[in-house]
């Protein structure tokens, strides 16, 4: 069990395979590695998913066949993260939760789940929370981790899965704690506005005509995930697990694209596509918030884990 000076275990909560790589790989990649305990509670199997590739395009809109292929996506990037306690939420319950796609309402200013997902009863963003919250809860009173991760109230970029994920962890967090079951320390996944410019500044830099992907615009308009500066609390440096994150992304071949080490550009050390064909970041450093209520004194963080704020 986690005490003073001594670090404890991490359960990280995401809605889709290959979130717990894009979001939070380097935090489970450096929880492991130090030989601690790593949890990873998937809440979809990202069966509305679009498909990148010929080879694999078949998948897309076939909810079961994707679905099934994802799962050994997810198995191939949590061998490579050295993560060997995974959940469905699902598994939980005997429900079956599905991935609730997205669609724009309010003239493209806020992500919904998509009709067809909702209308399908299955869709993750549709069921009641504490049928969700509740076998959560359950889990984190049996885990007993020192560390609970996920996204920021807006889910990094308002996927309607992603938000529900923060909201169903914090109910169970909730729950958890009035059962006696604690957590200490909850993260939330975010990006410091300054590494964000310096990174799509690097991008446009080196993605050049004839490349595989497309440069980012240049423009200052970014997801929730990125926040001011002095709002990051938790930093992990990427660099000790770098390759071990690029691995895992490639594991994730339906949704990611064209993954590759960057070694001469201080504010990156690789770069990906999703689906978009955009160039995205690997940052050198992976930045968290932390959640209301944390109380990190007297917590052991692994080394590559700081607190900065």
């Amino acid at each position: 069990m986690p005490g003073p000076g001594r670090p404890g275990g991490l359960l990280a909560v995401h809605a889709h395979p290959d979130d717990e790589t894009l979001a939070t790989g380097a935090l489970l990649a450096t929880w492991a590695a130090a030989g601690l305990p790593v949890t990873l509670v998937t809440c979809t199997r990202g069966e509305r998913g679009e498909v990148i590739g010929d080879a694999l395009a078949h998948l897309e809109g076939d909810g079961p066949a994707l679905a099934a292929h994802r799962e050994t996506e997810l198995a191939g990037a949590l061998a490579a993260l050295g993560v060997a306690d995974h959940v469905f939420l699902d598994a939980l319950t005997g429900a079956r939760y599905e991935d609730s796609g997205m669609a724009w309402a309010d003239e493209g200013r806020r992500a919904v789940a998509a009709p067809e997902a909702v209308a399908a009863g299955t869709a993750l963003a549709a069921q009641p929370l504490d049928d969700l919250a509740a076998p959560l809860a359950t889990l984190v009173a049996d885990r007993a981790p020192a560390v609970v991760v996920t996204y920021e109230p807006g889910g990094g970029y308002g996927h309607p899965d992603h938000v529900r994920a923060h909201d169903v962890t914090s109910r169970a967090l909730e729950l958890a704690a009035r059962a006696g079951h604690r957590v200490p320390v909850v993260l939330w996944a975010a990006q410091g506005r300054r590494r964000a410019r310096a990174a799509r500044a690097a991008l446009r830099r080196l993605v050049g005509p004839g490349d595989a992907l497309t440069p980012p615009a240049d423009d200052d308009v970014f997801a929730s995930v990125v926040v001011d500066d002095e709002r990051v609390a938790v930093e992990v440096d990427t660099r000790p697990v770098r390759d071990t994150v690029l691995d895992a992304l490639r594991a994730h071949a339906t949704q990611v694209q064209h993954v590759a080490a960057v070694d001469d550009e201080p504010a990156l050390v690789g770069r990906y596509g999703l689906s978009l064909g955009l160039a995205e970041p690997v940052l050198p450093v992976e930045q968290y918030r932390l959640a209301p209520g944390s109380s990190p004194g007297g917590l052991a963080w692994p080394a590559g884990v700081r607190p900065v704020a």
